[in-house]
């Protein structure tokens, strides 16, 4: 069996000129040719901010470039047919396609409503700070420029929990919406803030019978229109687990295959969050290793005072290996986002090389890691700066080690704080590889590869060393790393 390896194809700072979808079909074939075997695409809807929006303020689901709306008909990405023709293009390459699914919320309201909220305390969300008030908030969504194509459901404040604005007040706040279902928030598994189901937006009230009839369908003619093989699922920490576990389900039986799905829960400090999680959602989706890339940010900032072989303590990899989605960095931590943590450049070959190597853990290659990205933005004080992002050096080979020689018998070499190495010893399609790591000076491992290997002769594809490795008759070598880098040793010819 093929090892997988999926790509977020895509940063923050993807171009807004309607080309993307486009280039994703054109690349398709290189990827696949790397051994990329999963695309992840950014959300394609039509969001809040138009032609600049990156799909997470959502708008309409269903608007997937092809209505004049938010002041366009194409988004970010390209139009509709594009769209299509790009997800056609990744499966016609020989690989996946995954979809980023947003249904926290929705922005950009057509209509305003008179209705009752409450002001909550910013820092825990179960504490009301005011009376009920009557109050106009955008909580009508109408899409007039769709004219009820594909769906006329109409949403209005019944279907959501809470907002963070109301008409005539440039107040910043959070306010619960005192509705039929509930006066505060819906059940979810973080209890920081009190309650994190409210993140931006109109919040979608779940509890509303007609909603979770709604999301049902419109999954149903997104999947029908694009096939997609997976999903991505934006903010699920903010969505209560029941209605995951309810949309999952019902897209498996509706599609009739067993739809990849990957969370978005992002508990980099406590691991026993995302297991909490993956228990209240009964294993049914994967979750990204917030906690594996922290470890890594930690160990590129640290140099040689980390102790590699505590790398993967705290990681979610380590506790539950078959639903853990292993990363260097995405969108969200890049230079200038919320969560900027972004994996220093010297650490990054090594890091890739512990995801893409090892038995366990689905890797996700980010974009600029692969092709570089260079753009603009602020900091929080408003300060413009240009950042440029480098391609990976040997990221390239590195994928192609993992698609050519990472399977079979792992061992580990976890026995110096400066200095790990491993062994896959391969299988019958396969011949295996050594990887030594050095995050001071130069090392050396004394490995195991298996007898097979007897008197064959190892290379390091990386190029870092030049020697020849030669195995024993036990089937043993000592493999050499540069400092503060990764050698990949593979039989050669």
């Amino acid at each position: 069996m093929k090892n997988g390896t999926m790509m977020q194809y895509f940063h923050w700072y993807t171009p807004e000129d309607g080309s993307w979808w486009n280039t994703v079909k054109n690349e398709a074939p290189k990827l696949a040719a790397m051994g990329i075997n999963a695309v992840w695409l950014p959300p394609a809807y039509k969001g809040a901010g138009g032609s600049n929006s990156r799909g997470y303020d959502v708008y309409d689901l269903y608007d997937l470039g092809e209505f004049d709306q938010k002041g366009t008909v194409r988004t970010r990405y390209g139009t509709r047919q594009e769209y299509i023709a790009a997800i056609k293009a990744i499966h016609d390459a020989g690989m996946q396609a995954y979809v980023d699914i947003v249904v926290n919320h929705l922005m950009g309201g057509d209509e305003t409503e008179k209705i009752t909220v409450r002001k909550v305390d910013p820092e825990d969300r179960n504490k009301f700070i005011s009376d009920p008030m009557l109050a106009e908030a955008y909580t009508r969504f109408t899409f007039p420029g769709r004219k009820g194509k594909y769906s006329t459901f109409k949403w209005d404040h019944q279907c959501f929990t809470g907002v963070d604005h109301i008409t005539g007040s440039d107040e910043n706040a959070i306010f619960s919406i005192q509705n039929e279902y509930g006066e505060l928030w819906e059940d979810v598994v973080d209890e920081e803030k009190g309650n994190f189901d409210f993140l931006m937006g109109a919040d979608i009230e779940f509890r509303n019978p007609a909603v979770r009839e709604e999301v049902k369908r419109w999954g149903e003619w997104y999947y029908d229109t694009l096939k997609p093989d997976g999903y991505r699922l934006d903010a699920v920490k903010h969505i209560t687990p029941g209605f995951m576990n309810e949309w999952l389900d019902h897209m498996r039986k509706y599609a009739h295959r067993d739809l990849f799905a990957v969370g978005e829960y992002w508990a980099a400090d406590d691991v026993e969050l995302s297991l909490k999680y993956i228990d209240a959602v009964e294993g049914r989706m994967s979750l990204f290793d917030a906690s594996l890339h922290h470890n890594f940010f930690d160990a590129s900032k640290a140099g040689r005072d980390y102790d590699l072989t505590t790398i993967f303590e705290g990681s979610l990899v380590l506790q539950q290996p078959t639903l853990a989605v292993t990363l260097i960095d995405n969108h969200d931590t890049q230079p200038l986002q919320a969560l900027e943590a972004p994996v220093e450049g010297w650490f990054r070959p090594i890091a890739y090389s512990l995801i893409l190597l090892r038995e366990h853990g689905y890797p996700c290659v980010f974009y600029p890691d692969l092709y570089g990205a260079t753009y603009t933005g602020r900091k929080e004080d408003g300060e413009e700066i240009r950042v440029e992002l480098a391609p990976v050096e040997g990221l390239d080979k590195l994928l192609a080690a993992r698609d050519q020689y990472a399977y079979g018998l792992q061992r580990d070499y976890f026995d110096h704080p400066n200095c790990i190495g491993w062994t896959r010893e391969g299988d019958k399609e396969h011949t295996g590889c050594a990887i030594v790591i050095s995050n001071s000076e130069e090392g050396t491992k004394h490995m195991e590869m298996g007898k097979r290997y007897a008197g064959k002769r190892f290379k390091d594809i990386l190029g870092r060393r030049g020697e020849e490795i030669v195995i024993d008759q036990e089937g043993w070598g000592d493999f050499l790393c540069a400092a503060g880098a990764v050698s990949v040793w593979v039989q050669g010819e």
